[in-house]
């Protein structure tokens, strides 16, 4: 097993730690998820292109309270959906996903 040392913007970091706890996932893991689909596809897993209005996810330092209001009535709405799935349920998903 071998330790990777990278170096991260601390919010970005916070932020993606929250994710990642959400999802049942340490940083650890997630990096090796990571690791494991560029090695399945043969490159970044995911497109890199600019997205010119496109914000960080929930920085509530540039967020007005009714953004806020309006992102947190989202999830309340998503719930009252079922649009939601627990981190057990995403586990699952994704352990069905590379087993293949």
């Amino acid at each position: 097993m071998a330790n990777v040392n990278i170096r991260v913007d601390d919010a970005i970091k916070k932020q993606a730690e929250s994710i990642f706890s959400e999802l049942g996932l340490s940083m650890s893991s997630a990096t090796g998820i990571f690791y494991r689909q560029v090695v399945r596809t043969g490159g970044i897993p995911f497109a890199l292109k600019l997205e010119p209005d496109r914000k960080v996810r929930f920085d509530l330092s540039t967020m007005t309270d009714a953004e806020i209001d309006a992102e947190i009535q989202k999830g309340l709405d998503d719930f009252e959906a079922g649009s939601v799935y627990s981190s057990q349920q995403i586990r699952e998903k994704m352990e069905r996903h590379f087993r293949q």
